[in-house]
């Protein structure tokens, strides 16, 4: 279970759309030395049933299960079990977040265990399984665990893929009560759903909803990716969302001879991991699950096939709204094999032999080559084929040209072996991530642990802890197994296998594509690979010199939980928070400057090209590729975001860097370099993207709405097309130069990090800058639309099937108004909930609604309570009729004491989890060294929520969510607005 710790990064939002399948995080942990607990075995349950036990009465065999098989030393902190009844477990002790237990339960089937006539099932039982079940009446689970704390959604929730269908739960405050119960909701789940037909007539036109607002061109280039590749395998057709003949046509016994099936204790097991005593969360599993019994013998698993060599190789689609593309595969049969020491050392080699690759294709995207990104990817896919991907996103719709230059770079790597100091490079990479790893595994969250068993469950494969997967690269070190031979050999047997396929998208209709990607697929590109580029040496003392270290002239203690304030003598102000609760991690943020109230609001900027194009550019002699040399190795950031009232770059890297990291942000602003590529191939991505926006709803609204909501401010929202291609190199210097001039300057250090040494760095880098001048705001803040008697309409391009709809009502801004912020995320969050219920659960006319409160505190305007909904085109006013009805509701009678507190409850166990972090606190404050409002805010951050009442939250609806006041929008079907 080995994958690439530090991928080279995509800069755009739409390479999203070439991914074939998630690479799993390095992982493998795992138990205890085998031994068996021996007691009498428990008294015959009734078939498909489950019944709470008595713990003492159940054989548990805690041998480590997941192990066999493989020579990895398993990792004492996880003990495992397995029941009389199949159900296994694996249950840890951690203390990431204080107080929270992760509990996943994994039911080992999928979309590919359905039959033509079940497509679907296994998400529509996932459906119907939160719904309501053997221990809990319809709908209250949710109400159960908003109780406990935990928010539906984020902390409940589950998932259903090809493979498993995967419960999840975060307990926040997790007591051996409460998850206790927790356990007994879900075994109720997983053994008697509610698949009654009262539950399938409410749950079905949700799931419908579902599937009814996917991105419809997505879904159709996965669909024909899909039937492409694994053409003659179940995985070709079996999408987990099902189809709406089978859903419509699903009843309460076709349901349950499916969940019958496949869910049963032999295909389960249930992971947790969180702060609680491994002994007690296991006996608890079993007191739970070990009476559940299944139906009839265990099925095997269904044959999922394997690569066909004579299946058709290529196919073509014709989707307008999804950028060209291409994208090819060399397949294999997907083999289980044990997860041994030598598997995982071969795989590394094999990665770092793509890394090369990929190295050498961001390269040659950023010197303005035929393609705006273009990567390899070594996967294994829903256990039914493992492949060589390659992934071409080109410029423009010349998308021959670049896939013949992508082939001429992977020819060229499969003919010639690459340099060592190629292959030492990745290796370094690794070194540095995993070391990383290691030095802070003792802050790993316990929900990251769960998930990657998980993971790990659904490949077959097993899972170790940080410093075993690096105890297992130092040994592939130590025999020499990275060699520039070693690389090269692996990179010729990736590119090997039983099938080749490749699939390219265009955005006009074109009969000849078919030829030409065969023809492109062909041909001799020997001409086109061009010098492998080498790279210059660089080093940290080349950096551009800053000046004189500044001196510190103030330092003062300013808020809990311990944060100091430092000022130097250039007017630089500091914020620094020094303490070892994460150990091995620091967070750098550094703000500048005005954000977008430096920005004007009556013209369009180059504002929006900043976050991908500005860091790209370099640093004084050093472009983007010299810079990523100078980090092999180590943990270090510069991102770069603009906000309300500042623009600020952020990093989060280690003890041992973040000097240095200080260094490369304050040269940044010292000594920009304005290369013209990386602006040119920002312009180029966004072009690419624009398309995208008209293929359904969300996409109208994703470009649309905040500029909406800011009455056409053109500081907020994407640009428009004219305004992308109107982009030069040139005006993005004219209005970035000065920019990154101005003042005043925040830096904020927080996380493991000693206080004077913190100071020192920031008084080296920041602090000898020369004194800068504050920047005037331009604009102060946005105005929110006038009211509405009809909905703004706006239309998109998609399925006739699709409609969005917003109402919206104006709040305030300003960090003075912070208490009143908080009792709108209580409101809206109400808000939020019964419009939930329904929306989705009684009408079923929306999958996802959501409202949310936004109160800029940089701004003194443009804060808003919004709630949103996809939906049928004839069900808009629906939404709008509840949404009305809900906001009437606030303002005419107070909530209830326990609805609230199920609103109250999970924000202040969120704030008790989050808290325990120092980039909590850092996000907290940040702005605090010039805004003593922000700093005021972090001390009263629990009595604000705690305070509330129904009479206060009663108060605060009838002060914003006035009907004179509210604004609407609504996004339909072009046909339907002829």
């Amino acid at each position: 279970m080995i994958a690439s710790p530090r991928a080279l990064a995509a800069p755009f939002a739409v390479l999203s759309l070439l991914a074939i399948a998630a690479v799993p995080a390095i992982g493998q942990q795992a138990a205890r030395k085998p031994a068996k607990v021996a007691v009498a075995k428990p008294a015959p349950v009734a078939a498909t049933q489950s019944t709470i036990i008595d713990p003492a009465t159940i054989t548990v065999d805690t041998a480590p299960w997941l192990f066999k098989g493989s020579d990895i030393p398993p990792d004492p902190a996880w003990n495992f079990g397995a029941l009389p009844n199949g159900l296994r477990y694996a249950v840890r002790k951690n203390g990431v977040p204080p107080g929270q237990v992760a509990v996943r339960v994994r039911i080992d089937a999928g979309s590919l265990n359905e039959t033509d006539e079940e497509r679907g099932y296994a998400h529509l039982i996932e459906h119907l399984s939160f719904r309501g079940s053997k221990y809990v009446p319809d709908g209250e689970a949710k109400r159960v665990w908003q109780r406990f704390g935990a928010t539906f959604g984020s902390d409940s929730n589950a998932s259903t893929t090809p493979t498993q269908t995967v419960y999840k739960l975060d307990l926040p405050a997790a007591t051996e009560a409460n998850l206790d119960e927790s356990l007994k909701i879900f075994a109720g789940m997983m053994a008697e759903p509610g698949i009654t037909a009262q539950g399938l007539a409410a749950e079905r036109p949700a799931v419908l909803a579902e599937q009814r607002e996917a991105p419809g061109p997505q879904v159709r280039l996965s669909d024909a990716r899909n039937a492409l590749f694994f053409s003659g395998q179940p995985l070709a057709d079996r999408s987990p969302i099902g189809n709406v003949k089978t859903l419509e046509a699903a009843t309460p016994e076709s349901v349950l001879a499916f969940h019958r099936r496949w869910y049963r204790p032999a295909r389960t097991v249930v992971i947790i991991s969180g702060d609680i005593d491994p002994a007690i969360a296991s006996q608890l599993v079993v007191k739970n699950f070990g009476g559940w019994q299944g139906t009839g013998p265990n099925p095997a698993d269904p044959d999922f096939g394997k690569p066909d060599p004579k299946g058709t190789p290529t196919a073509t689609l014709n989707e307008p709204s999804i950028p060209p593309l291409v994208i090819s595969a060399v397949l294999r049969p997907w083999t289980y094999r044990d997860d041994t020491i030598i598997f995982n050392q071969k795989r590394l080699v094999d990665l770092v032999a793509i890394r090369v690759i990929n190295r050498r294709l961001e390269n040659r995207a950023r010197a303005g080559g035929s393609f705006l990104q273009a990567s390899v990817a070594l996967e294994d896919v829903a256990r039914s084929a493992n492949g060589t991907f390659v992934s071409i996103l080109p410029i423009g719709d010349d998308w021959e040209a670049a896939l013949k230059d992508v082939r001429a770079v992977v020819a060229d790597a499969i003919a010639t072996a690459p340099s060592q100091a190629e292959v030492d490079r990745e290796v370094a990479e690794f070194e540095g991530a995993m070391r990383n790893d290691v030095e802070t595994a003792r802050v790993e969250a316990g929900s990251k642990q769960a998930d990657d068993m998980v993971q790990a469950l659904d490949i077959r494969e097993t899972v170790a802890g940080p410093q075993e997967s690096y105890n297992i690269f130092l040994d592939a070190k130590k025999k020499g197994m990275f060699s520039a031979a070693g690389a090269f050999e692996s990179t010729k047997r990736v590119f090997k296998g039983d099938a080749e396929r490749a699939i390219v998208n265009t955005r006009v209709a074109d009969p000849g594509a078919a030829a030409k990607l065969a023809a492109a697929l062909t041909a001799d590109v020997s001409n086109l690979a061009g010098r492998r580029a080498s790279q210059a040496k660089v080093n940290f003392k080349d950096l551009p010199k800053l000046g004189k270290p500044g001196t510190v002239t103030s330092r003062e203690a300013i808020a809990d939980p311990g944060i100091e304030k430092v000022t130097f003598s250039n007017g630089v102000r500091m914020l620094m928070y020094p303490n070892v609760s994460e150990t091995g991690r620091v967070y750098l943020r550094v703000r500048f400057g005005r954000g977008y109230g430096a920005l004007p609001a009556d013209r369009s900027t180059a504002a929006w090209a900043a976050e991908s194009a500005l860091v790209q550019s370099g640093i004084g002699k050093w472009n983007q590729g010299d810079l990523d040399a100078l980090t092999t190795g180590r943990r270090m950031g510069l991102n770069f975001d603009v906000t309300d009232d500042a623009f600020v770059m952020n990093a989060m890297t280690t003890p041992g860097d973040y000097a240095d990291n200080l260094a490369l942000m304050a040269a940044k602003l010292a000594a920009p370099r304005w290369d013209a590529a990386p602006v040119l191939r920002a312009k180029a991505g966004a072009l690419a993207g624009y398309a995208g926006f008209d293929s359904s709803p969300d996409g109208v609204l994703s470009r649309d709405l905040e500029r909406k909501l800011r009455n056409g401010d053109p500081r907020w929202g994407p640009p428009t097309r004219e305004e992308i291609e109107a982009l030069t190199p040139e005006a993005f210097r004219k209005l970035w130069e000065p920019l990154l001039a101005t003042g005043p300057i925040e830096v904020d250090v927080f996380g493991d990090v000693k206080a004077d040494e913190a100071i020192a760095a920031v008084g080296r880098t920041f602090g000898a800058l020369k004194p800068r001048t504050e920047a005037p705001v331009v604009a102060p803040g946005a105005a929110f639309p006038a009211h509405n008697d009809r909905p703004v309409v706006l239309t998109h391009e998609g399925a006739d099937t699709q409609a969005a709809a917003v109402i919206a009502w104006p709040t305030g801004g300003g960090s003075a108004g912070i208490a009143e912020s908080r009792r709108l995320d209580i409101l809206a969050a109400i808000f939020g909930d019964r419009l939930f219920d329904r929306l989705r659960s009684v009408a079923g006319a929306s999958y996802s609604p959501s409202a949310v409160s936004q109160w800029p505190l940089g701004l003194t305007s443009g804060g808003r309570i919004v709630a949103v909904g996809q939906v049928a085109p004839d069900n808009v006013d629906l939404f709008f009729k509840l949404s009305r009805e809900i906001a009437a509701e606030l303002v005419s009678t107070p909530v209830s004491e326990d609805e609230l507190r199920r609103a109250i409850g999970p924000m202040m166990q969120y704030l008790a989890r989050a808290s325990s972090g120092n980039q909590f606190w850092l996000l907290q404050v940040s702005g605090g060294a010039y805004d003593p409002n922000r700093l005021g805010g972090a001390r009263t951050l629990v009595s604000d929520y705690m305070e509330i009442t129904p009479q206060t939250l009663q108060a605060t609806a009838a002060k914003y969510l006035r009907p004179e006041k509210d604004w609407t929008l609504m996004v339909q079907p072009k046909a339907a607005a002829k």
